[in-house]
C-alpha cells in the first residue's frame, strides 16, 4: 500500500495486470460528480445527527487519508476511517434504482462522495486500484445500509430491497492524495489475482473464494481490510 498522508510505497503488493503494467489502463470511467457533506441533520439513530446529506461541488476538490476535504461523518464508529474514506457509486446503479423507485437519484442521495458512469463499481474487485485526477484510491469493502440511510430515503423496507438489490458501491482507501474534479477519468489501473469483487464480498464469498482472499494475504500480494478478514474468518471457520 501507499501511505496516504506521504504518497510513499510502503506495501509489498506486486500483482497487477499486463496492461496496465504496460501503462494501459485496464478500464476507463468518468467522474461525475464529487459531493461532501452540505449540513449536518438531525437524525432519530443514536447520534442525534447524520452527515448523509452529500452534495456536488463545483470546483476541484483535494482528497487526503481520511477523505474528500471538508467532508466529515457524524457517527465515526461505523463510518469514515482510512478504510472507508470515500464512498463511491455508479450513475448506472442510481439510475436503475430511480427506474424502480419513480424519483430522481442525483448525486450525493445516498451519501455518496464520488458518482461515477462508465464503470461497474459494485463488480470491482477487492484491492483494484483507480486514479482519478492526482489522486489513487484502492477499493475496500462494499457499503451495508442502515437505519440512518432508510430515513434518509423515506422507502418502505429500505434497507432490505438495498440489501437484496446488492447493488451497494464501494468504499475506498485513500491511496495518494490529490485534487480532484467532476469530470475526470477515472482509470482502474491494477486488479488483483483474487478477482472476488465488492458484490460478492457483500453477498457472502464462497470457501474458495474466501480462501483465495486469506491466500494472497498471507503471501503479502495484497492487504485486506480488517472487515474482510473477518468476513473471511467466518466463511472459512464453517
Amino acid at each position: 500500500m501507499t501511505d496516504s498522508s506521504t504518497g510513499t510505497a510502503t506495501s509489498s503488493t506486486t500483482t497487477t495486470a499486463a496492461g496496465a503494467a504496460a501503462g494501459a489502463p485496464l478500464a476507463v470511467g468518468r467522474l461525475d460528480a464529487v459531493c461532501r457533506v452540505h449540513q449536518l441533520a438531525p437524525d432519530a439513530g443514536s447520534v442525534g445527527v447524520t452527515a448523509i446529506d452529500k452534495r456536488p461541488v463545483a470546483s476541484a476538490v483535494k482528497v487526503n487519508r481520511l477523505g474528500v476535504y471538508a467532508d466529515v461523518q457524524a457517527d465515526r464508529e461505523h463510518h469514515g476511517g482510512e478504510e472507508q474514506a470515500v464512498y463511491a457509486y455508479a450513475q448506472e446503479e442510481a439510475d436503475a434504482w430511480g427506474e424502480r423507485l419513480g424519483r430522481e437519484i442525483p448525486a450525493g442521495l445516498f451519501g455518496e462522495n464520488l458518482r461515477v458512469s462508465g464503470l461497474a463499481v459494485t463488480d470491482a474487485v477487492i484491492g483494484e486500484r483507480w486514479v482519478v485526477g492526482e489522486a489513487e484510491f484502492e477499493v475496500t469493502i462494499p457499503r451495508t445500509p442502515c437505519a440512518t440511510f432508510a430515513r434518509r430515503m423515506g422507502e418502505e423496507r429500505w434497507v432490505r430491497r438495498f440489501t437484496e438489490q446488492a447493488d451497494t458501491g464501494c468504499y475506498l482507501r485513500v491511496v495518494r492524495k490529490g485534487r480532484i474534479a467532476a469530470g475526470d477519468a477515472v482509470a482502474v489501473v491494477h486488479r488483483p489475482r483474487h478477482g472476488v469483487t465488492v458484490r460478492e464480498l457483500f453477498v457472502g464469498p464462497t470457501p474458495a473464494q474466501a480462501a483465495a482472499l486469506r491466500d494472497g494475504q498471507q503471501a503479502g500480494e495484497w492487504e485486506l481490510t480488517a472487515k474482510v478478514v473477518r468476513e473471511i474468518e467466518r466463511v472459512l471457520a464453517r
